[in-house]
């Protein structure tokens, strides 16, 4: 039974009398999130979940404006409170393979400690390393060490004299070498003329002493030279010696402070034995000439030294939780910055830089899916990341094979992390079903939804939304019942029900925000029912340009849109326009006509490929509703067209269907319809109607057309009775029905909708499957059979 709805059915009210307090401000901040209890069950099973082969990561998918990232981000904290701060994360040099600099891990705030530690230890051995090499002790034994072996130096060249002698010759030493010199039996030597003028046996016997003095003189200064390579040898001991002394405390402190960490242990091993093996080059620090130009290899010899900490955990509590605006490779994985200085570049373990996954290692990485994507080596290598739980800092040209350089390649990191992407289902689908490794990788899915259930918790919930966002922005007024009322009302209008309340959150906190904007531009000292109207009218009209430019076009009569009197074949549908952030309703003329023929039911916008797949579909329905109806004297013999007038873009949906239908019944049988009517609802082909969505922009598209031409009590909407608890009107309208000057009637089936359009019974079968004069379906099924006679007739003087 068709019935006209009444204005406490056209709205669900929030009883602001309920509330409890005053202002919100006496109210605790709500925390979390509400109404999303299978994504956040669904959040926690997969951040919980210890998987060594790093499946359980987690895609959180919805909506935009549902407060995911916010949700997210609260849940992680208070999640990683429970869980142990991850070690800090520290790079140092590699004594073995200078090019790939070794990672530490160590207990968090130890990190810290181990680079101020070596910077101490760096400073000590630039104050004291020279200290020592110059003090007297040292400078004695090295002298000691040094007369010995000149005293061996000696001795050699003693004995080299003697056996010099004993062959006739004298030896003298020269900056270049040693000659030898001839002598004469009384020790003198022998000039150039006595020499020559000796006999040529003689000169033979002193050319072969000669040589065999020559011979003696190379074995002397090998033994000269071993005994250089002795002495350089000695000294370098005592040099060792003594820095070994100096250093071994030191480090033996370090080594006991760092016990159990075995890679910190390697490093300070390494360490200690490289300072001594390079003592000289420590030494030669600050004394040798600055170059004009840096040179590979000529830097600080104490930088391979230090500790780079990349990853400092302490100051954290519990695990990290990273949220990662803009995920590039560099600020994914980290990178090795590089000098540049007179064109040189340079760089070294020093210049390691974390990316977000080195800082999130231990704990939880928040990406979002439609920056990530941007970026296809970021999506890549973080696939990389998660199959080998490694961490590995490369350039990212060197990683697509465009560059084949050598520079610094760090040691992998170890990867123990949570990874939680936040997108739209459809970035989620798509990745499911075209990237083999997503569903692999990320196995739990967290679907937040779009609306919650309306209850009093519900209502309490955002009246401690409201409080948590002035707690955010102190400039936020505190909001009174009747403020926090119309804000719960305004959440079921988003969500378009009377028993659901949307979940948008960031539409909520804009209207907080503009409410208490007006509020406080007219003084108040409190947020009332009064101020939140006014910010939800005046976003309305902030959107409204396009729908106002259309009412005004029908006022005009532009686009022709009768709403008043009676016309056969002719109905108002009702459609919505949705841009995105804005959408509303109008009223489109749909007409029918019926004449003689085989055709049946003729879409035009299917003709003209102006008809989506739904909206053909329902036309369809339509023939077979006639046939239930009407098809029992015989075959439907008709050809009729139907279509919206003065539409020029795709149709598509099927709500207009029971419009296209009663405009069809109309023309059948010549009863005109009500034009102040319009009507909205898809029909089956057992005539009942179904509910459709955007019934409440659809009621109020038709009447501010309505009242923009002047309302006359006798206009309203037909709706199918499923969509009443979809109701959420303007108070307008609820106001113009209160008083009589509009109706909205709610109806199950196509007989109660043509009996309101038309003011005529529909009427009912009798057992022959005919109807009673006096009723719209007998007119029908006289003018079919009309039309299956004419159409016999003409096919019998054709034939």
């Amino acid at each position: 039974m068709a019935r006209a709805l009444k204005p406490d059915e056209l709205r669900r009210c929030c009883d602001y009398k309920r509330f409890r307090f005053s202002t919100t401000d006496e109210l605790e901040p709500l925390e979390g999130i509400i109404g999303q209890d299978r994504a956040m069950e669904a959040l926690r099973l997969g951040l919980k979940i210890k998987d060594p082969r790093n499946r359980y990561n987690v895609f959180v998918s919805g909506d935009a404006g549902l407060g995911k990232a916010s949700a997210v981000t609260h849940f992680l904290k208070e999640l990683s409170r429970e869980q142990p701060t991850p070690p800090d994360i520290c790079y140092v040099h590699n004594f073995q393979v200078p090019h790939r600099p070794r990672y530490l891990l160590l207990p968090a705030g130890k990190g810290r400690e181990l680079k101020q530690d070596m910077d101490r230890c760096i400073d000590f051995l630039k104050r004291e390393l020279p200290k020592v090499l110059e003090s007297e002790e040292f400078k004695a034994q090295a002298k000691e060490e040094r007369e010995r072996f000149v005293a061996r130096r000696e001795e050699l060249f003693r004995r080299l004299e003697e056996r010099a002698r004993s062959l006739g010759f004298a030896i003298q030493r020269t900056p270049v070498g040693i000659n030898t010199i001839p002598l004469k039996p009384d020790g003198t030597p022998y000039s150039q003329e006595e020499y020559e003028a000796l006999p040529e046996a003689q000169q033979q016997q002193i050319l072969k002493r000669q040589e065999e003095l020559q011979e003696a003189i190379r074995e002397t200064f090998q033994e000269l030279g071993e005994l250089e390579e002795k002495w350089q040898e000695a000294r370098r001991q005592l040099t060792k010696r003594a820095v070994q002394f100096l250093i071994e405390p030191r480090f033996t402190q370090l080594r006991r402070k760092y016990a159990g960490i075995e890679r910190v242990q390697q490093f300070l091993k390494e360490a200690q034995a490289d300072i001594i093996e390079n003592v000289e080059d420590l030494q030669a620090v600050g004394k040798k000439p600055a170059l004009p130009i840096p040179v590979p290899g000529t830097g600080d010899p104490y930088q391979r030294y230090r500790v780079n900490v990349i990853v400092d955990n302490s100051g954290l509590e519990g695990a990290p939780v990273i949220v990662e605006e803009n995920a590039t490779y560099t600020n994914l994985f980290g990178t090795v910055e590089r000098r540049v200085q007179f064109g040189v570049v340079t760089t070294d373990f020093t210049q390691i830089r974390a990316g977000s996954l080195h800082r999130a290692n231990g704990g939880y990485l928040v990406l979002f899916a439609s920056n990530l994507l941007r970026f296809g080596i970021s999506w890549e290598a973080l696939k990389i990341a998660l199959k080998t739980r490694e961490i590995r800092i490369e350039d990212p040209a060197q990683m697509l094979g465009l560059a084949s350089t050598e520079g610094l390649r760090p040691e992998p990191v170890p990867l123990d992390v949570k990874v939680v992407i936040i997108g739209s289902p459809y970035l989620y689908y798509l990745l499911h079903d075209n990237d083999e490794d997503f569903p692999k990788l990320f196995t739990i899915r967290s679907d937040f939804d779009t609306e919650m259930d309306w209850t009093d918790e519900a209502e309490e919930a955002i009246a401690r939304f409201i409080r948590a966002r002035r707690l955010e922005d102190p400039g936020i007024l505190p909001f009174s019942p009747s403020g926090v009322a119309k804000v719960v009302e305004y959440a079921g209008e988003l969500a378009g029900s009377q028993k659901k309340l949307s979940t948008r959150f960031a539409s909520l906190s804009a209207l907080i925000r503009e409410a208490s904007f007006w509020a406080r531009e007219e003084g108040a000292q409190s947020v009332e029912a009064r101020h939140v109207r006014l910010a939800i009218e005046k976003g309305k009209s902030r959107h409204a340009l396009l729908a106002e430019k259309i009412r005004e076009r029908i006022v005009r009569g532009k686009l022709i849109v009768d709403v008043s009197g009676a016309k056969v074949g002719q109905v108002n549908g009702l459609a919505v326009i949705d841009l995105g952030d804005y959408a509303f309703g109008k009223p489109s003329r749909i007409t029918a006509n019926v004449f003689a023929g085989k055709d049946g039911v003729v879409n035009i916008e299917r003709e003209a490929k102006l008809s989506g797949k739904i909206h053909t579909k329902g036309v369809m329905i339509l023939k077979g509703y006639l046939g239930e109806r009407f098809a029992a004297q015989g075959p439907l013999s008709l050809s009729a067209s139907i279509t919206f007038e003065q539409s020029y873009s795709l149709v598509e949906g099927d709500s207009a269907s029971a419009a296209e239908l009663f405009a069809l019944l109309s023309s059948l049988s010549g009863v005109p319809l009500k034009q102040g009517i319009a009507v909205t609802g898809a029909v089956d082909q057992k005539g009942h109607l179904q509910p459709i969505g955007g019934v409440n922009e659809k009621i109020e598209g038709h009447y501010l057309v309505c009242k923009e031409f002047g309302l006359n009590g006798e206009q309203g909407v037909i709706i199918p009775e499923g969509n009443v608890d979809d109701l959420m009107l303007p108070e307008e309208v609820v106001e113009a029905v209160r008083d009589g000057k509009f109706h909205i009637w709610a109806v199950k089936t196509v007989e109660e909708g043509i009996e309101i359009l038309s003011g005529m019974p529909a009427g009912t079968p009798d057992e022959e499957g005919n109807y009673p004069e006096g009723t719209l379906f007998h007119l029908v099924q006289r003018r079919l059979s009309e039309l299956r006679e004419k159409l016999k007739a003409e096919e019998e003087e054709e034939g």
